[in-house]
């Protein structure tokens, strides 16, 4: 059964890699953004043990499955479920440079011109990945992987 978990720095390739798995093996796929941030404004995280819930209820109603996300702190949560990782540890230009090409994320933005006027706080947000200390962070993203005992690959592009 494949139960994986896939993370990295916005931009890295997450959500491509995530549905490319999804659709070769006919996995469940699972955006973390959905389970992480209410619904209001401003925008706020989810309280962790809603979001656990939420997961809970997800891996229930999916014998296998692919969960993709930048939050190392509900990734966590599901390492003991999970038996592969991949961590798409891409350079940061890299990063800067897929999120610029990105496509419009409906499930996200009510339209493409909203999605780029979003784009220079993704940009600054990106590069600022390794300088970090938080559950976002690629310090964070390592720890993750280093603990993990299963199955792991780490991607250094997405070629």
């Amino acid at each position: 059964m494949k139960k994986i978990l896939i993370f990295g720095n916005s931009g890295s390739g997450k959500s491509t890699h995530a549905k490319k798995l999804a659709k070769q093996h006919q996995l469940a796929h699972l955006d973390l953004d959905t389970v992480a941030w209410q619904v209001t404004t401003p925008v706020a995280r989810m309280p962790i043990e809603e979001s656990h819930r939420l997961l809970d209820s997800f891996t229930k109603e999916n014998d296998e499955w692919v969960i993709e996300g930048c939050y190392a702190d509900l990734l966590a949560l599901l390492t003991p479920q999970a038996n592969e990782m991949v961590y798409l540890n891409l350079p940061v230009d890299d990063c800067v440079s897929n999120a610029k090409a990105r496509p419009w994320e409906s499930h996200k933005y009510d339209s493409k011109e909203a999605q780029d006027t979003n784009l220079p706080m993704l940009i600054d947000w990106i590069t600022q990945y390794p300088l970090r200390d938080d559950t976002y962070s690629q310090r964070a993203h390592q720890q993750l992987f280093d603990g993990f005992t299963g199955d792991k690959t780490m991607m250094l592009s997405n070629e």
